[in-house]
């Protein structure tokens, strides 16, 4: 219609012109998530492309819906970003090679034009801070699992002409017997989308071990390295919280046993990749005193 020519209004009525159920599961939601960008994916690749649009469409609307076909693209820097701490604390060396003062003043700046932008966000939406955290909490969450599975289906469709089935999602809906009105809320479902997020945390929390192990070990420790980069580690999984909680299902329902044996794995991890590869200071010292 705008590539036509035709004008519309951005019109919000005091009362809900229109309500539906939405699905509460994790997993519901992460497929609901994965049909919006495979869509998105799809009108990038077709002739509705905003690049292709008529003259008539205006450069705000063509860059807006340039934006909604693109954004499931970028899922790729994202993940990225998210495996660049771990990479950090694995190699021993920082994000950056030497932390200066030029460094910090541009990660201060960016830091601080984020904040900015989150502060007009919630200006302009007018919702609290606590719901705009967990909506940037679960674009980490989507970007990392249901974006990339969109990108793929949607090259697979226009590549290899694969047509995408869709599963429809269980909306919730109120109980008859009088059970928890949110217990789909706690039912975990698998799905592959599930997989890149849980591989992130696991390998971001063996990393916090190992980097950890290395600077006590090491007779020479730089703690800033070790601070910089289990920080980074730690913003990833502060966004990736909700997905372990909803992964998690109700509370008191893993077994303590769960929590025991996955300490005990990154434990006995982080001290084989100390042991397969120790810091240079202590493997001098005891060929040293081996051979003196």
């Amino acid at each position: 219609m705008h590539s036509r020519g035709w004008r519309s209004v951005y019109c919000v009525t005091k009362r809900d012109a229109f309500r539906g159920t939405a699905p509460i599961n994790l997993t519901d939601r992460l497929h609901q998530v994965l049909r919006w960008a495979t869509g998105s994916v799809e009108i990038f690749f077709s002739r509705n492309n905003a690049l292709l649009a008529s003259p008539r469409m205006k450069f705000l609307q063509r860059v807006a819906y340039f934006n909604v076909g693109m954004y499931p693209f970028t899922s790729g820097f994202l993940i990225l970003y998210c495996f660049l701490p771990a990479l950090s604390l694995f190699s021993g060396q920082f994000i950056v090679q030497s932390v200066n003062a030029t460094f910090l003043v541009f990660l201060l700046g960016i830091t601080i034009t984020l904040c900015l932008l989150a502060l007009l966000e919630i200006k302009w939406s007018g919702i609290t801070l606590h719901d705009w955290w967990r909506n940037e909490q679960f674009w980490l969450i989507g970007g990392t699992s249901a974006h990339p599975a969109a990108v793929l289906q949607g090259l697979l469709k226009v590549i290899a002409g694969v047509d995408i089935s869709f599963t429809l999602t269980s909306k919730s809906a109120t109980p008859e017997d009088g059970d928890d009105e949110f217990a789909d809320l706690y039912e975990v479902k698998w799905s592959f989308l599930m997989v890149p997020p849980i591989t992130i945390m696991m390998v971001n929390m063996i990393a916090i071990a190992v980097g950890g192990s290395r600077t006590l070990y090491s007779p020479f420790p730089q703690w800033s390295r070790l601070v910089g980069g289990v920080f980074f580690s730690f913003w990833v999984l502060c966004h990736l919280y909700p997905f372990a909680e909803g992964l998690l299902g109700r509370r008191g329902k893993v077994p303590t046993i769960v929590y025991v044996w996955s300490g005990l794995i990154s434990i006995i991890i982080s001290m084989l990749w100390v042991y397969i590869n120790p810091p240079a200071g202590r493997t001098q010292d005891y060929l040293n005193f081996q051979f003196p």
